[in-house]
């Protein structure tokens, strides 16, 4: 059996070791937590972002139709034509809806970001460089 000698540096960074309280793993875990939901909610805005740009695309399409024109326009799985006016209208409300959550979702990722911010002052007071929480 080969024993190993500890350098200085190892010795020293052994003894500054802080011991891992039950509520500073706790406050770890959470920041994981917020960590996921953050990913999550980022992703649930790219849809949103890509949703609005189609509709975007779809109004400025709707432009060049001719007014006495029926459009077709799906609503869950099947087409229906309708005026075009309409059309637009209807589209109006989506892309107002789409803003609406857009807008939510923005305000829930801030929130996010501001609570594991508080959590990554706390958590680097009390451990140092012996804790990485970059994202």
């Amino acid at each position: 059996m080969q024993r190993r000698m500890l350098s200085k540096e190892d010795e020293q960074a052994a003894g500054d070791e802080v011991e891992v309280r039950r509520e500073d793993q706790d406050k770890i875990n959470k920041f994981s937590r917020l960590h996921q939901r953050e990913l999550a909610i980022e992703e649930e805005l790219r849809v949103k972002n890509k949703e609005k740009e189609e509709l975007d695309d779809l109004s400025t399409e709707l432009e060049l139709a001719d007014e006495d024109e029926k459009i077709q326009y799906k609503i869950g799985d099947t087409f229906f034509h309708i005026p075009l006016e309409q059309a637009q209208e209807m589209l109006e409300e989506a892309t107002t809806k789409i803003d609406d959550d857009t807008s939510k979702l923005e305000d829930r990722i801030s929130t996010v970001r501001e609570d594991m911010q508080q959590l990554k002052v706390e958590l680097y007071a009390r451990f140092g460089k012996q804790i990485n929480l970059e994202t």
